[in-house]
């Protein structure tokens, strides 16, 4: 029987219909619902909220970062899916007793999906539901990269007090570079790191990008930040954070939804 591996290179036997998934991750409870796997998930956290109809039936086993172990154990899972930034490894190395298989996932960039797509495939019998998200995968990343569009340097913001931006090795980051927007950060080696606005200034980049999570940011805090001097005129708009920071399926319509953003991107800053 073959082995499968994930992103820490742990080999990984073909489940099929008999497993039973606990899914620690919100974009990943996701892509195994469209693989229509949802009948063997039997664990999820409070911030699984899509498909909502779907996941509303699905025992919550508390949050990425704060899990209910006992909880987990109790619903007796066969799998575990985690991801590297998204779950404390304590708490995943607590949790491995009593799970037969630990699927960790760690993407980076928007085509990694292809290989996450076909390990979730492989392993849980959807090979077809997921070569098929691969091709569409594959025409949207086609699409955005067919717009050619000019360097624009951002300042994307996830969190205030606080403030918080991206580093350029995130997921985050490389989803915006697809469509030529470069996440612009601090120098240093936090992926998350808090940036000072009166010393990261308006030099360092050409407009202002405020994502919906995990901060919701919201039309006031945009117009908040165009009234502030520190900005100097510099275009901010509100960003769908589903769009850039979830993996699996949402990132189909991630690549669709960050090709008309860039466009929205250069009307604005060619009116300004």
């Amino acid at each position: 029987m073959p082995q499968l591996l994930d992103a820490l290179g742990q080999p990984h036997l073909p489940a099929g219909a008999q497993a039973r998934i606990v899914s620690l991750v919100p974009s990943l409870t996701e892509l195994i619902c469209e693989l229509g796997l949802s009948a063997q998930l039997v664990g999820r956290t409070g911030f699984c909220i899509h498909p909502r109809e779907t996941v509303r039936e699905i025992p919550k086993v508390g949050g990425t970062k704060d899990v209910d172990v006992a909880r987990v154990k109790a619903l007796a899972p066969t799998h575990l899916v985690v991801n590297v930034d998204e779950n404390e490894r304590p708490t995943v190395d607590a949790l491995r007793p009593f799970v037969g298989s630990v699927v960790v996932t760690h993407p980076l960039h928007a085509a990694d999906n292809l290989a996450l797509y076909r390990l979730f495939g492989a392993l849980f019998g959807r090979r077809a539901q997921a070569e098929a998200l691969a091709t569409q995968l594959s025409a949207a990343l086609d699409a955005l990269r067919a717009g050619r569009f000019a360097p624009r340097r951002v300042l994307y913001l996830i969190w205030r007090d606080p403030w918080m931006t991206v580093g350029p090795d995130t997921y985050i980051a490389r989803m915006l570079a697809e469509a030529g927007m470069q996440a612009v950060s601090p120098p240093g080696p936090d992926r998350y790191p808090s940036v000072d606005l009166d010393r990261f200034g308006p030099d360092e980049y050409d407009a202002v990008l405020l994502s919906t999570e995990p901060y919701r940011f919201t039309e006031a805090h945009r117009r908040a930040l165009l009234a502030d001097a520190r900005f100097a005129g510099r275009p901010v708009l509100l960003i769908d954070g589903e769009m850039t920071s979830w993996y699996g399926s949402r990132a189909i319509r991630g690549l669709a939804y960050l090709r008309d953003f860039r466009r929205e991107l250069d009307a604005q800053m060619e009116a300004a």
